[in-house]
């Protein structure tokens, strides 16, 4: 009985320490505002970092505060990692330029002024718009055909098939950006596998803060584009944006 009681007593001070335990709370990031403010760039950094892994969303402020704390500290891959962050919320030219710009001076690759950058800045900015304007072809047509079909109107077969293509482009252009992520590396010495195993050869070794374009995984390996190669790299590896 004594032994019972001895668990039972453990086990409500383990309950009690992990419900008082200390956790970020929305006056603890008012006081990261502060201390930035004030100054302490470094300090409230850890509070704002310590605030993203329990969970809270990321304002658009703290964002750049942090990219701005960690360009104080001359910490290029996590300037550029938030400065990514904020440009997928935030699509602007002068945001990629400026990532382009930074990541010259400090011989990373992946930031490049591209075609595939600047169609996923497109994508990002004007997407909807673009969507919205090749549905209503597609209405319009799928509309004509119900209208043949219900009058029992003969449907010429090469309309069906213009109005599938059609319909295919449309959904690969609706699915293909969102499938794609991005990723920087997030360590000094980070391999680049020909297969998602352990023993696959590594076929180049890159440091920390390349960007990567990531196209789907296996296990803990993230399958990447690389100088228009596709390898895998650890998950472990890549701060995936």
């Amino acid at each position: 009985m004594q032994a019972l009681r001895l668990k039972i007593s453990l086990f409500f001070c383990f309950l009690t320490s992990f419900l008082t335990a200390s956790a970020v709370t929305p006056a603890d990031i008012r006081r990261a505002d502060s201390l930035f403010a004030a100054g302490a760039q470094t300090d409230a950094a850890a509070l704002f970092e310590t605030a993203l892994a329990e969970g809270h969303t990321a304002t658009d402020a703290m964002l750049l505060k942090l990219a701005s704390t960690y360009e104080r500290q001359n910490d290029v891959p996590r300037l550029l990692y938030y400065l990514q962050v904020y440009f997928d919320r935030h699509p602007d030219d002068a945001v990629l330029r400026r990532m382009n710009d930074i990541a010259r001076a400090n011989n990373l690759n992946g930031y490049e002024t591209d075609d595939l950058n600047y169609f996923y800045l497109f994508y990002k900015k004007y997407g909807i718009y673009f969507l919205l304007f090749l549905i209503l072809p597609a209405g319009y047509a799928f509309g004509v055909l119900m209208v043949k079909l219900l009058r029992k109107v003969p449907i010429p077969q090469r309309q069906k098939w213009v109005l599938l293509f059609y319909l295919i482009g449309l959904l690969l252009f609706v699915n293909l950006p969102e499938s794609v992520q991005s990723g920087i590396t997030s360590h000094d010495r980070v391999l680049l596998r020909t297969n998602p195993s352990a023993a696959a050869p590594v076929a180049e070794v890159i440091g920390r803060g390349h960007k990567v374009n990531i196209f789907g995984s296996r296990d803990i390996y993230l399958r990447v584009l690389w100088n228009n190669e596709v390898y895998y790299i650890r998950r472990d590896n890549v701060w995936v944006i």
